[in-house]
């Protein structure tokens, strides 16, 4: 399988998607904005987290820059929970700062009785389903609903994945999802190789 980099912006959760990639056998190596990513490799952004703060520490050294240029150069690109939101142009959560804007969209709050949602929910899509792990107070709605790749039920359907060109992402954590998580990182791991 093809290695990857894994952008490190100081938060969220890192440690426990490493440990599925030592599990998935799939070799790392940590970028920053000291040590910005090359391009050579597929891109992987974790994280958990506000939308802003996020983006404040990406924007930290041009690493958001950076990674945007990759993506639109065409490195394969995959984000998690809150990598998936920051793809986005805005969020309710930060209504101050500014996402990528790689997919035309916000990220809106759940209209719920109880916020966040937390826990195990199945996901669908035209390919397959499964039950996978989130913690998520919020959640993508892209203008285009073609790049909605998985969708899932929570009070009301959302958007759970997105999907364009070279551009992966999902709202839950397929590294805390047991096997069908875990394959559905393996699959995206042999695609980009």
């Amino acid at each position: 399988m093809s290695d990857v980099e894994l952008v490190d912006y100081g938060g969220g959760n890192l440690a426990s998607l490493q440990r599925c990639l030592h599990r998935l056998d799939v070799s790392y190596a940590l970028v920053d904005a000291e040590h910005l990513p090359s391009g050579e490799r597929p891109l992987v952004l974790p994280g958990v987290g506000a939308f802003g703060a996020v983006m404040d520490a990406l924007n930290r050294g041009g690493l958001s820059a950076r990674v945007c240029e990759q993506i639109r150069a065409g490195t394969p690109f995959l984000g998690i929970c809150v990598g998936l939101q920051v793809l986005l142009d805005s969020s309710e959560e930060s209504p101050a700062a500014r996402g990528l804007g790689i997919i035309p969209g916000s990220v809106i709050r759940y209209q719920a009785p109880k916020v966040p949602q937390i826990g195990w929910n199945e996901v669908c899509s035209a390919q397959d389903s499964g039950f996978v792990y989130f913690v998520n107070s919020y959640y993508a709605v892209p203008i285009d609903p073609a790049v909605v790749w998985y969708e899932a039920d929570y009070f009301g359907s959302f958007c759970a994945a997105l999907r364009k060109d070279n551009v992966c992402a999902f709202q839950f954590h397929p590294e805390k999802s047991g096997p069908f998580g875990q394959s559905l990182l393996r699959r995206w791991f042999e695609e980009v190789a």
